[in-house]
C-alpha cells in the first residue's frame, strides 16, 4: 500500500482494548468513530492484520497556507487533508473553514466517510479535509485567496480518479468553483475534481439540499420501523439550523411532520403546535434564527434537546449528546444530523432508556451519494434532471436503511452496530481482494 513519493503520515491506531466508561461525557469524535470501529471489528472476528490497517488514515497531509488580507497583513493558516481509505475507489470527502479544524478532528471525518461511503454503496473512499480560518471574517478576495493557495498546496494528491473533494462546514458552491478553477489552471479543465459546485460549472441539482433531504428520507423510513406515525402529526425538534438542519426541516415538514423547535448558536424557537417552517427559512437559512414577531417561545439549545416531541436530529456540531444531558432527551428516536452528535456513552444511557439512535454513516450520507451522482455526470459528460437525481438518492439511501435493520434484525443490535459492520466488513474485503494485506 506504499506508494513512490508518499507523504509520511502519522497514525494513531486504535487500541485492542479499552474501558468504555472512559470514552465518556467528553467523548472527542476521533474517540467515538474509533469506539463504533473497534466494536464492528470485535463482532465481525476482523483478520488482525485487515484490522492494524483499517484503524488509521493511509495519507495524512499538513500544508502552511499563507493569506494576504486586503490591509496588506499577512496570516499564516494551515490545512489539513487526511485521506483514511481508497480501497473501494478514490477518496472523498468534504473541505471545511472553520477556525477550530484540527488533526484529530479531520480524522474522526475521514474515517466516517469511508464507512458512510461503503455503507451506501458509493465506489469511493474517504477523505476529509479543512483550513483553520473563520469565513466570516474575510471578505471575499480574502477568500478567494485562500482557497486557491489551499489547492496549490494540495493538488498534487488529489485528482478527480485520487481524491474529490467537497463542500463542508464554511465552505459552499462558491469555494468549489475557485478549487476547480484552480486545479484547472494547473491541469486543464476538470469539473470532476470537486462536487457541490454551481450549476453552471457542472454542479447537479439537488447537491445543496441533498444531506438534509436525505435525512428526511431515511427519518421516514426508521420511524416507520420504529412504529412512530406520520399522520397526526409527528413532532420533530431540529438542533442546527445551518444547511443540513434547514434543509432536513423543510423536506420533513413537507411529508407531514410537525417541527416543533429549531436552533442555531443564538439560541432556540420552540411551539409544541409547530413552527411555521417557511417563515424561519426566509429568515435564517443558513444563519441566526430569528425571533421577534414570531408565535414561538424562545430557549436554548438544552431546551430543545429536552423538548417533548417524537424525533430529535442534532444537525449542528459533535457531541452535544452526552453522559451529562442524554437523560434529559425525551424523544422516542434521534437522528444523526451531524457527524457523532451521541458520544458511546449517550448512546448508551438511550439504548437503556429505549431511544432509537438512527447513526450519522446512514442518516446524513444523502450529500456523498449526491456527490456521486455529480461526480459520474461530470465524468461522462452528461446532465441529468433533478428527478433522475431525486429518485436515485431515494433508492440507495432506503437500500441502505433496509440492510442495515436487517443486519440489526439478525444480529441483535443497534442500528449504529449493523451500520458499522456492514460497512467494515465491505471496506476489509476490497482491501483483502486489492492485496495489501
Amino acid at each position: 500500500m506504499v506508494a513512490a513519493g508518499r507523504v509520511p503520515s502519522v497514525t494513531i491506531p486504535a487500541p485492542r482494548s479499552r474501558d468504555r466508561t472512559v470514552i465518556a461525557a467528553d467523548a472527542t469524535e476521533l474517540q467515538t468513530v474509533t469506539a463504533a470501529y473497534e466494536d464492528a471489528a470485535d463482532a465481525i472476528g476482523l483478520d488482525p492484520d485487515l484490522r492494524l490497517v483499517l484503524a488509521g488514515p493511509y495519507r495524512e497531509i499538513i500544508a502552511q497556507v499563507p493569506l494576504r488580507l486586503d490591509d496588506g497583513a499577512l496570516r499564516v493558516h494551515t490545512a489539513y487533508r487526511v485521506q483514511h481509505n481508497g480501497a473501494r475507489g478514490p477518496y472523498k470527502g468534504g473541505f471545511r473553514y472553520h477556525p477550530a479544524v484540527d488533526l484529530d478532528g479531520v480524522r474522526a471525518l475521514a474515517a466516517s466517510m469511508t464507512w458512510k461511503t461503503a455503507l451506501v454503496g458509493v465506489p469511493f473512499g474517504g477523505a476529509k479535509g479543512g483550513i483553520d480560518v473563520d469565513p466570516h471574517d474575510l471578505s471575499a478576495g480574502e477568500r478567494q485567496r485562500v482557497t486557491r493557495a489551499v489547492m496549490d498546496r494540495l493538488e498534487k494528491v488529489l485528482g478527480p480518479m485520487r481524491d474529490v473533494m467537497a463542500p463542508d462546514m464554511g465552505s459552499g458552491p462558491q469555494e468549489m468553483a475557485w478549487l476547480m478553477d484552480e486545479y484547472g489552471r494547473l491541469h486543464g479543465h476538470t469539473p470532476a475534481i470537486v462536487t457541490g459546485k454551481p450549476p453552471a460549472l457542472g454542479g447537479t441539482a439537488g447537491r445543496v439540499e441533498a444531506t438534509g433531504r436525505g435525512l428526511a428520507m431515511v427519518t421516514r423510513a426508521a420511524a416507520a420501523a420504529a412504529d412512530i406515525p406520520v399522520l397526526g402529526g409527528a413532532r420533530v425538534a431540529v438542533q442546527g439550523f445551518g444547511n443540513v438542519g434547514s434543509h432536513a426541516a423543510e423536506a420533513l415538514a413537507a411529508l407531514g411532520y410537525r417541527i416543533v423547535a429549531v436552533s442555531d448558536e443564538a439560541g432556540a424557537v420552540l411551539n409544541p403546535r409547530g413552527l411555521d417552517v417557511a417563515e424561519l427559512l426566509r429568515r435564517a437559512r443558513g444563519g441566526i434564527v430569528g425571533h421577534d414577531g414570531m408565535d414561538a417561545e424562545r430557549g436554548t439549545n438544552a431546551d430543545l434537546i429536552a423538548c417533548d416531541c417524537e424525533i430529535l436530529v442534532p444537525a449542528a456540531v459533535g457531541g452535544v449528546i452526552h453522559a451529562g444531558n442524554a437523560h434529559t432527551v425525551r424523544a422516542r428516536m434521534v437522528v444523526e444530523g451531524a457527524n457523532s452528535p451521541v458520544t458511546p456513552a449517550a448512546e448508551e444511557i438511550l439504548r437503556e432508556r429505549g431511544v432509537l439512535v438512527v447513526p450519522d454513516v446512514l442518516a446524513n450520507a444523502g450529500g456523498v451519494v449526491v456527490s456521486y451522482l455529480e461526480w459520474i455526470q461530470n465524468t461522462q459528460n452528461v446532465t441529468w434532471e433533478p428527478r433522475q437525481v431525486d429518485e436515485e438518492l431515494e433508492r440507495r439511501l432506503l437500500r441502505a436503511h433496509r440492510e442495515v435493520q436487517e443486519r440489526a434484525r439478525a444480529d441483535g443490535c443497534g442500528l449504529r452496530q449493523a451500520a458499522y459492520r456492514l460497512a467494515v466488513a465491505r471496506v476489509a474485503e476490497a482491501v483483502r481482494l486489492r492485496g495489501y494485506v
